[in-house]
């Protein structure tokens, strides 16, 4: 097949997508989930006039003379007494403000008496109070659906009793490596082994899009046990990942044998670097990614092409956060024939820099780069105060 450009690669992936329905949960558990329903509160925030600092409740009209002090109010007790003529209530801050005052002067702008009276000292300059409703009114669409759930949105959800949230069903998904060099973490590389990063690298990302991924192990560079895997991934799942065994190579036979297990390929090469041999297809039961087997591929491939589609199969379409910035030093590249995506850092006074980075299999550069440039097809050089975008990741 043909290399495809990017742009095309995208669009035919997010067109391949279906939603994998909805289901009501905790709110206590919606964490990075998917609303798929507008959360309407239930009550107005504040629910009462309350006091904003400590202070006294009294009316503005009295604030120039000596103010008696009828009650203490602290918070989550109701007032007992409205406020009268010359008088005012000590009060908490978050306590309710008691019929009668209009203001709240702060503790520190009052002297007071052996009486026991109070008289302002300081300036008068605002109420001090936060009124019933200027928050959130009761009815109020306190958060749209289509968002990823945030802390704060847990807290929203709290605030204004909406204790079970309606959010998109997780897509089930298998994370598959392929390589006979591949080992586990825990053991120690010999010959020609390496350590499989892929497969958790796949899972870490997948679950910071809001899922929970299967992991189905390492399989051997062997025709017959990458269709066994293969066609048990696509049976039990709704996306299949698979790292490695894409490339060009004699024993890189994975779309052949994805072809086999009844999936229609749609490409197998990006005019991206890197990245260049991302695999995609689909099946009726799934859809499924062939991403390149160097790390540094895999993970921005995953970014750029498998992430979106996640989010939109929950009902999300995620929108990448980008800045633009100037280059803080040139940069240039040989061959121009494909978009290539450059790691970069950010400097304390808002430059990007290129991270030292020798190719899709340094993965330890990423963790030093806090976004993504890309560098248009035909471009050889960002001049050095250039601006540019950085796709966060």
């Amino acid at each position: 097949m043909e290399m495809i450009p990017f742009e095309k690669a995208y669009e035919i992936v997010m067109n391949s997508s279906f939603i994998t329905g909805n289901e009501k949960i905790p709110f206590t558990e919606s964490l990075n989930r998917i609303l798929v329903t507008d959360v309407v509160s239930d009550i107005d925030m504040p629910p009462f006039n309350k006091a904003s600092v400590d202070g006294f409740a009294c009316k503005r009209s009295d604030l120039a003379g000596e103010l008696e002090v009828i009650e203490t109010i602290p918070a989550g007790r109701w007032p007992e007494t409205s406020v009268g003529k010359n008088q005012c209530s000590r009060i908490m801050t978050g306590a309710a403000v008691p019929q009668g005052a209009d203001c709240v002067i702060m503790v520190e702008d009052v002297k007071t008496f052996p009486s026991g009276k109070i008289r302002l000292t300081g300036s008068y300059s605002k109420e001090n109070i936060a009124f019933k409703g200027e928050d959130i009114k009761r009815g109020e669409v306190v958060l749209k659906s289509g968002r990823q759930i945030s802390p704060q949105d847990i807290a929203v959800m709290a605030t204004v009793g909406h204790t079970s949230v309606t959010v998109g069903k997780r897509p089930k998904i298998a994370v598959i490596s392929s390589g006979d060099e591949l080992v586990e973490p825990d053991i120690v590389p010999v010959n020609s082994q390496i350590r499989n990063c892929n497969s958790y690298q796949l899972i870490a990302q997948a679950e910071r899009a809001g899922t929970k991924p299967v992991y189905y192990g390492i399989v051997k560079d062997d025709a017959d046990a990458t269709y066994s895997i293969i066609t048990s991934a696509i049976d039990e799942n709704d996306l299949v990942l698979i790292s490695g065994g894409v490339s060009m190579g004699d024993f890189d036979f994975v779309p052949a044998v994805l072809e086999k297990a009844g999936v229609r390929i749609i490409f197998t090469r990006v005019a991206v670097q890197p990245g260049k041999p991302t695999t995609f297809g689909v099946h009726p039961k799934a859809i499924v990614f062939g991403l390149p087997g160097n790390p540094v591929s895999s993970f921005v491939q995953f970014e750029l092409l498998v992430r979106p589609l996640i989010n939109k199969m929950m009902g999300f379409l995620w929108e990448p956060l980008t800045i633009s910035l100037p280059m803080r030093e040139r940069y240039s590249r040989k061959s121009a024939d494909r978009i290539a995506l450059i790691p970069v850092s950010i400097t304390g006074d808002g430059f990007v820099f290129p991270v030292e980075f020798h190719g899709s299999a340094h993965i330890s550069a990423l963790p030093s780069a806090s976004g993504i440039v890309a560098m248009p097809l035909g471009v050889n050089t960002f001049e050095k105060g250039e601006m540019v975008n950085v796709r966060q990741i």
